[in-house]
């Protein structure tokens, strides 16, 4: 993929009232909010062009509800893929389906939809209401004092703000400035990221969670003829070419997928961490800079955009700043505790345990409560 010119933008202002650090889905949720409330901000982000990478493949309903309210839901439906279910399996045999058709939401689906589609139509909604994104600016050093914050970038320039939010991500310069721990820990597997063309049973109507001796296969349908293709691995490759996906998939997901084009690929490990608080005085945390988690379920971005609505409305009607934590930190907490279990359950390994579990999850499929609330905590509408 190929990157397209950065827009010019304009020069660094020497104030603001919020600075926003990190120009990734978080990041913009929060700027948009910021901008429709007309609430004076700068969103900066360390990169000269905009990623076309796909990392986040999922959009599930809250966000898209929360994304109806900016004006970019429609936009969004239009660019994604819409999938009733989630099934989980092990091998080829079904253990339960989560399906997304009976949700009280005006979205009962999960859009399957890019992350860098998501971010052109969280810029193109920031655009339409004058703001911009101000590039490369990386910022090295954050100080508060009791009437503001200055920021300054690697180049010398300094921003001084009533607010500064890290939406930086897992390094976050922010939180490290704050002096906020980040408490968890990681998984000792790798994790296998690729994009790819290929012909795959049973289709494209859903997100397949494959559970196996050796490891996590998440399988789900992109936009166009794509698929994802997440996969545990005991350590990947730093080069993550077309054999090793076909191979982890046929033993997997054995006669069950032909790739025939890789698109895009990765690896990277993941943490399980949130952070112990969202505010120190005058800055404060969204997204990963907030929490981050497994993969397994896709509710990684998902979280962040709702993080970066949630403060942006509590900035812009000038609330208590600590309602935000009280709200979203538990919603964190969940989210990491949620898919730190399916990907425990997943990396079962011990034969026993793995019959034990192969035998009571269709027992639990079984039950009409179980799916329900199980399809209402992937797609987060328990966090209204």
């Amino acid at each position: 993929m190929t990157s397209p010119a950065p827009r010019t933008t304009p020069a660094l202002p020497a104030r603001t009232e919020v600075a926003v650090v990190g120009a990734g889905p978080t990041g913009l949720a929060l700027a948009v909010t910021l901008a429709e409330a007309g609430v004076d901000f700068v969103l900066l982000d360390r990169q000269a062009d905009i990623p076309r990478t796909s990392r986040a493949g999922v959009v599930h309903a809250r966000t898209l509800e929360v994304l109806q309210e900016l004006g970019c839901a429609a936009e969004l439906v239009e660019r994604g893929l819409p999938v009733g279910r989630f099934t989980v399996r092990d091998g080829r045999r079904t253990l339960l389906h989560a399906d997304f058709g009976g949700l009280p939401t005006a979205y009962p689906y999960a859009l399957m939809a890019p992350q860098y589609e998501t971010e052109d139509v969280l810029r193109a909604r920031l655009r339409a209401l004058g703001g911009e994104i101000h590039r490369p600016y990386e910022v090295t050093g954050v100080v508060q004092d009791p009437d503001g914050v200055t920021l300054t970038t690697a180049d010398g320039r300094t921003l001084r703000a009533a607010y500064a939010v890290g939406a930086d991500g897992m390094h976050s310069v922010v939180r490290e400035a704050a002096g906020i721990g980040f408490t968890g820990g990681s998984y000792p597997e790798s994790f296998v990221l690729a994009d790819v063309v290929m012909d795959r049973a049973p289709g494209r109507d859903e997100v397949s969670l494959t559970f196996g001796a050796e490891g996590l296969t998440v399988v789900a349908p992109l936009p166009g003829d794509r698929y994802r293709v997440v996969a545990t691995v005991a350590d990947a490759p730093a080069e993550v070419g077309l054999p090793l996906v076909q191979d982890l998939l046929d033993r997997r997901m054995p006669g069950r997928a032909r790739v025939r084009e890789l698109v895009w690929s990765s690896r990277f490990r993941v943490h399980h961490r949130v952070a112990d608080r969202y505010r120190a005085g005058r800055l404060l945390l969204a997204g990963d800079a907030a929490h981050v988690h497994s993969p397994a379920g896709g509710q990684g971005m998902n979280t962040g955009i709702q993080d970066g609505h949630a403060l942006g409305r509590v900035l812009a009607d000038g609330r208590d700043l600590d309602a935000y934590e009280a709200r979203r930190r538990p919603v964190a907490q969940r989210v990491v505790a949620f898919t730190d279990r399916m990907t425990t359950l997943a990396t079962v390994r011990h034969p026993l345990l793995r019959a034990t579990r192969n035998t009571f999850l269709p027992l639990l499929g079984r039950l009409p409560r179980f799916r329900t609330r199980l399809a209402t905590e992937l797609a987060e509408l328990n966090y209204r």
